[in-house]
């Protein structure tokens, strides 16, 4: 049924044309591009990007700005205690909290006139009749986007208010983990070869890797987590019923069970992440280990209508982000990834993206074809559900 979703395949020509645009002349000339002596030009102007603020030794002493006022965000000496534009006390600037240490627990919310909470309230009959029949519109998916960005901005404006926090004074690292933490649970782990891991909304890094990894990670497993709640959220649109851990164990049970919506979600993650990832650098790895373990399970018309599927996600995933994570945050994470990496970069990995999405009626038929399979297979499966449930 999925092979039939072709018909509503577009090219994404933005994509598409920056991966040709970039594969023509790097790919015949590899070699010349990336000699010792070039990656040493593009370190070099890496580095000199923040040139602009080295101390000059030649330059009048200033007094060290070591306060701040909490509310206008003004810095002030040492010998400084109040702001008497805003009338409140300085606060020192060494002070602020680590943003590795701000614990959230956000909840994305979506209130209907059910209030499900038993398995076997949601798996009805006529709730499974209606799934299936179910006709997703364009103008309701945009609206749980939207509702989606709303919620974490409100997240986000409290963490820093609540916190204190001045953003300028935070790292590029810090920003991208502060936004994260705004949808999902942040924690680090110092073990095992993952770089991270999503599971049961909650993402774990690992916090030995450089910081441009740790973003770019970040990312990743954000992006896990966010195609997860979308089907969430549109499976109680659906029911008409509210946003509880039964449904978000049944979406998790949907993008798990069957080796096509694996990769759909697999594929979707890498996409973003490769958004923020300076070209060439893009990895694949996770989504080819899934395709490899199928064993010829799919074959690939259906895994590129997988891809097509997940990068079509990727798209809504992306205008979630880039709504924090602008041009210029991007540019600064990009350039903390030259300084930082002394890989050459592997422009081979670029094949592995998909420059095809499905229009507007196509992707809702989609959607409807994952969560209506999905939906009654996981009626069956209401021990695993059980499982899943305790984990939210």
């Amino acid at each position: 049924m999925f092979n039939d979703l072709s018909g509503y395949l577009q090219v994404d020509k933005p994509k598409k044309k920056a991966i040709d645009d970039l594969l023509a002349p790097l790919l015949s000339e590899y070699s010349v591009l990336r000699s010792p002596r070039m990656e040493d030009i593009l370190r070099e102007k890496a580095l000199g990007d923040t040139c602009d603020y080295c101390y000059d030794e030649e330059a009048p002493s200033l007094k060290a700005l070591t306060k701040y006022c909490p509310q206008c965000h003004r810095e002030y000496p040492e010998e400084e205690n109040f702001c008497f534009d805003c009338l409140v006390k300085l606060k020192h600037i060494s002070d602020i909290i680590d943003v590795c240490d701000i614990e959230t627990h956000p909840k994305f919310t979506f209130a209907g006139l059910n209030d499900f909470q038993a398995f076997e309230e949601i798996f009805t009959p006529e709730n499974i009749e209606l799934v299936k029949n179910s006709r997703l519109r364009v103008k309701d998916y945009d609206g749980i986007i939207k509702d989606i960005k709303r919620t974490a901005f409100l997240e986000f404006d409290r963490l820093v208010k609540s916190n204190e926090l001045v953003l300028d004074y935070l790292d590029i690292s810090d920003k991208v983990l502060l936004f994260s933490k705004s949808f999902v649970e942040v924690g680090y782990k110092s073990f095992g070869q993952e770089l991270g891991t999503f599971t049961f909304d909650k993402i774990e890094i690992d916090d030995r890797q450089m910081s441009s990894l740790q973003i770019t990670t970040l990312i990743h497993e954000l992006s896990h987590f966010l195609l997860k709640e979308i089907l969430s959220i549109v499976l109680c649109k659906i029911l008409d019923c509210s946003k509880n851990s039964s449904i978000d164990a049944i979406a998790t049970f949907i993008l798990i069970y069957s080796p096509l919506n694996r990769l759909i979600d697999e594929y979707s993650a890498h996409s973003v992440e490769g958004r923020f990832t300076v070209y060439g650098y893009q990895d694949y790895s996770s989504f080819i280990e899934i395709q490899n373990s199928l064993e010829g399970e799919m074959d690939r018309d259906e895994i590129e209508i997988a891809k097509s599927i997940g990068n079509t996600f990727s798209l809504s995933i992306k205008e979630i982000l880039e709504s924090y994570i602008d041009n210029d945050l991007r540019k600064e994470i990009k350039d903390l990834f030259m300084m930082q990496t002394r890989e050459s970069p592997n422009y081979r990995m670029l094949a592995m993206e998909n420059c095809n999405k499905l229009k507007g009626r196509g992707f809702m038929q989609a959607i409807w074809l994952i969560l209506s399979e999905g939906f009654e297979v996981a009626s069956l499966n209401i021990e695993k559900l059980e499982e899943y449930k305790k984990n939210f």
